[in-house]
């Protein structure tokens, strides 16, 4: 995903409610904390004297008698995102409740907030376009940090990530191939950011740094105009051709949902913050190492994506470099909700369990 704003990527799209579950659920528990990487060196060779990690967990570790923690689970968010986004209807209510595949009774649940994103270290905290230049495999260090440092995890039982955290779930089982005993990828491809996936991104960071206001990153206001072409980039980009058809049926419906949306960008987005998260995957491309994970992978793509489109056929032919993986093509449909589909979990849930099953430390 690569945000949360209601008319992207399917998250709220069309009217589902922020809370953990339905009214008349009871509320998730969920614990809020901080981690700070001291003196973080990022891949650009710049610095951060203090880089803070805010994370979400639910559930509690269970330490074998060695004190190692066997059932921890890693969710990774897409760009624009944060981890409390997982703790929406459409992902906690079917995978968080009692009895669900990642039912917190069970399983000790990190949602990081990846640099850059929610409540961690990002340009709008004061440093502006001064702040450090991440990228994803900046991004993978500091939530190994955070698990290994902070958390005291040197395991992992899952690791699961959408859109950005689908690339970034790559990442990780290509530095750290034996830290996790499954990997499920949800909307991405590991391959350099390229095509019109490229374009779009980089149409997004033109019309921010070329937009008078931005002034250099240190602008008093928000550059207006420049987020309204992010707003509109991000809201095709998010696009679910059937569910908007149905549900903007005419000329009017369709702009006074444009009209929304750019109202609710408006006040919400951030134009140094958003630069430099479409930024951070200019260099990503996990393809060359793909044959050294080693973790059983699950990778699940859906047909309405206009990120990662079925027919470029570049997953199909990337999965056989995977020793142990498998690519699940969901077709498009009016259930499914483009590229925002990876949150859906109804739609993919069987899956999941199969990968839990088939990776069931012996």
């Amino acid at each position: 995903m690569l945000r949360v704003a209601a008319a992207v990527f399917g998250l709220i799209l069309w009217g589902a409610g922020s809370s953990a579950f339905a009214a008349d659920a009871a509320p998730l528990k969920t614990d809020q904390g901080d981690f700070t990487a001291k003196d973080f060196r990022f891949t650009s060779g710049e610095t951060l004297q203090e880089l803070r990690q805010h994370y979400t967990t639910l559930g509690k570790p269970v330490r074998d008698a060695k004190g190692h923690v066997t059932n921890a689970v890693l969710i990774i968010h897409g760009t624009g995102g944060d981890g409390n986004q997982f703790l929406r209807p459409q992902f906690a209510g079917v995978l968080f409740a009692p009895g669900g595949l990642l039912d917190p009774a069970k399983y000790f649940i990190v949602l990081p907030d990846g640099i850059g994103h929610g409540k961690s270290s990002k340009p709008s905290d004061g440093l502006h376009a001064r702040f450090p230049h991440y990228d994803y495999d900046d991004m993978v260090e500091a939530q190994y940090r955070l698990l290994t440092q902070g958390l005291k995890i040197d395991h992992l039982r899952l690791i699961l990530g959408t859109s950005m955290g689908c690339m970034q779930g790559f990442v990780w089982g290509e530095a750290y191939p034996d830290f996790m005993d499954a990997l499920m990828p949800l909307a991405c491809l590991p391959i350099q950011i390229a095509g019109r996936n490229r374009l779009w991104r980089q149409m997004i960071m033109d019309g921010i740094k070329s937009d008078p206001a931005w002034m250099g990153g240190d602008y008093k206001e928000e550059p207006r105009e420049a987020l309204t072409i992010a707003s509109d980039m991000l809201t095709v980009a998010g696009s679910a051709p059937l569910p908007m058809q149905k549900r903007l049926a005419t000329r009017d419906d369709a702009d006074a949902y444009l009209d929304k949306i750019h109202q609710q960008d408006l006040k919400e987005l951030d134009a140094n913050d958003l630069l430099y998260q479409v930024a951070a995957s200019r260099n990503y491309d996990p393809s060359a190492k793909l044959g050294t994970i080693k973790a059983p992978v699950m990778w699940v793509n859906s047909g309405d994506d206009f990120i990662n489109p079925p027919e470029l056929g570049i997953a199909e032919r990337m999965v056989k470099n995977i020793p142990n993986a498998k690519f699940i093509l969901i077709p498009a449909s009016e259930q499914t909700h483009g590229h925002g589909t990876h949150t859906w979990a109804d739609i993919w849930k069987d899956h999941l369990e199969e990968l839990l099953k088939e990776s069931e430390p012996k």
